[in-house]
């Protein structure tokens, strides 16, 4: 025989469970949140802290609506009226964002932080469902560390920023296999080149075929990056190093008009090059090993080039965007797109704007124009 008196308090549990949800952004109206909070933290600075609280099996929990009620009511008593809350992955994992978090160092804040949420968990939880739970902070503007012997990490909030240009899994999956395909019939294609290149070079100068240098990856992530060497072995670095800050800051000899257009600074009379590392600089021929790059999952066809380390330590918060959405390329839109647009900050400008509107024809057209740009001189980098 069914009791009212139960039936009714079940009732009530579920119009709570409701009220309490309807408060909570949506995941979608959450993520479009969160990154419009990371646009307000580029310009002026100010952290904010992003609390995750995965529920695990509590609030898929059948017959049991109090408990849900519990976990949101005591989420909602430890956050203020201007923190969002809100669904980071819908149904299970909690969001909220803390904003005006103080001066304090991030250790005090998060520390502050997760003591008020503990406290209001414990009050409304058991000690059984409170080990369910699984709380992390992260702290905006958050920096990769770069003493980390596998590259910076991939924190949950960049991988939550990357949601707003990366929603697309079957998209992601299409571009993978086009880098697969794309660099194995290009390595076999060009491999008679690759070998009349390595035999040019051991016969001009003492030294490896191939160049290998360290760069930031997606999120940051280190790699080894190939490129058919060009230069004499133990060069100085400290010219391409002043370069790039230069260019970077936007030195007034980092561009050249021709024509009227302005062009990419280029290091023209670099002593460091070899005389077959100048013919394939400028041919390009130079980035050829980087498909094996692209095959082992690295690096793709098309996307932002990645930076060396000492470009990405005068890397500003904003610049690091370019990081967090999609894998680097050998080619991408600012290679046939920049001609115009010289100044560092337009490349990256031109890197995000790919990231967000990247699709599998933008990807074909940029390779289809790539082939131009290289004997225009226009793409060799």
């Amino acid at each position: 025989m069914l009791d009212l008196k139960d039936s009714g308090r079940s009732q009530t549990q579920l119009s709570v469970v409701r009220e309490e949800s309807s408060s909570m952004l949506s995941q979608d109206l959450f993520m479009r949140m969160l990154c419009l909070e990371r646009r307000r933290s580029n310009r002026s600075g100010r952290r904010f802290v992003l609390m995750l609280l995965d529920s695990g099996a509590l609030l898929k929990t059948a017959g049991k609506p109090q408990i849900a009620t519990k976990l949101l009511e005591a989420v909602s008593n430890a956050v203020r009226d201007t923190d969002l809350k809100g669904w980071y992955k819908q149904g299970s994992v909690i969001g909220v964002i803390f904003t005006e978090v103080g001066t304090n160092n991030d250790k005090t804040v998060v520390q502050t932080l997760s003591g008020k949420v503990t406290t209001a968990l414990y009050d409304s939880l058991s000690i059984d469902q409170i080990n369910e739970i699984k709380l992390s902070f992260h702290v905006f503007p958050e920096d990769w560390d770069e003493d980390q012997p596998a590259g910076p990490v991939a924190s949950t909030l960049q991988l939550a920023l990357a949601e707003e240009v990366s929603r697309r899994k079957i998209s992601l999956h299409v571009k993978r296999l086009v880098d697969i395909a794309g660099s194995m019939a290009l390595l076999l294609l060009f491999l008679p080149l690759f070998l009349a290149i390595a035999i040019a070079i051991k016969l001009t100068s003492r030294g490896p075929v191939l160049f290998k240098q360290v760069r930031l990856g997606q999120y940051g992530k280190k790699f080894t990056f190939l490129k058919f060497r060009s230069m004499y072995v133990n060069n100085d670095s400290s010219i391409h190093e002043q370069y790039v800050k230069r260019f970077m800051a936007g030195g007034a000899n980092d561009t050249a008009h021709v024509n009227g257009n302005q062009k990419v600074y280029k290091l023209t009379a670099d002593p460091r090059i070899t005389p077959i590392g100048r013919f394939i600089r400028k041919t390009s021929l130079d980035e050829l090993p980087q498909f094996w790059n692209v095959l082992i999952g690295e690096m793709s066809l098309v996307g932002p080039r990645p930076p060396v380390m000492y470009e990405y330590e005068g890397y500003r918060l904003w610049h690091k965007q370019r990081l967090a959405a999609v894998k680097p390329g050998i080619t991408g839109l600012w290679q046939v797109d920049g001609r115009s647009r010289v100044k560092f900050d337009d490349m990256v400008r031109l890197d995000i704007r790919y990231a967000r509107t990247r699709s599998f024809w933008l990807d074909l057209k940029i390779l289809l124009q790539t082939p131009r740009a290289v004997v225009s001189g226009d793409g060799a980098c």
